[in-house]
């Protein structure tokens, strides 16, 4: 299990959700890769509209134009852990922007890495199909 608090970076990939890598999606080979590299966690936001280096608007609100949505993928980890994964970014972002932001992590909690009952979790609440959370 990754540990992290305190200060970190955070590198966030903008790409279309149509880029590709050897037939899937870039986004899902960049969250893949990030996993495997041990990186402390990446996710995939998808915008409702946008335009980048192209200068070509990308919008849901037009059928025409919906098909390549701009994709925000998010990675946070260690200043070291970061800069080691960039290389791989770097053969994998043919087209788009990546970018760099130093961060502090307040708090990085899984579901299973807290114990029940600890006043900082939601133990004991019910989750959106009513079950109880432990």
């Amino acid at each position: 299990m990754t540990r992290l608090t305190g200060s970190a970076l955070r590198v966030t990939v903008f790409v279309g959700e149509n880029d590709t890598w050897h037939r899937k999606p870039l986004y899902s080979e960049i969250v893949h890769r990030a996993h495997a590299a041990g990186l402390a966690g990446a996710s995939v936001f998808r915008g409702v509209e946008g335009f980048g280096a192209s200068s070509r608007i990308h919008t849901s609100r037009l059928l025409s134009l919906s098909e390549d949505l701009p994709v925000a993928i998010v990675i946070v980890d260690t200043d070291e852990r970061v800069r080691a994964f960039l290389p791989q970014l770097d053969a994998l972002v043919t087209e788009g922007l990546v970018i760099l932001d130093d961060c502090e992590v307040i708090r990085y909690v899984g579901r299973d890495t807290e114990p029940a009952g600890d006043p900082g979790t939601d133990a004991g609440k019910t989750d959106t199909e009513g079950k109880k959370r432990l």
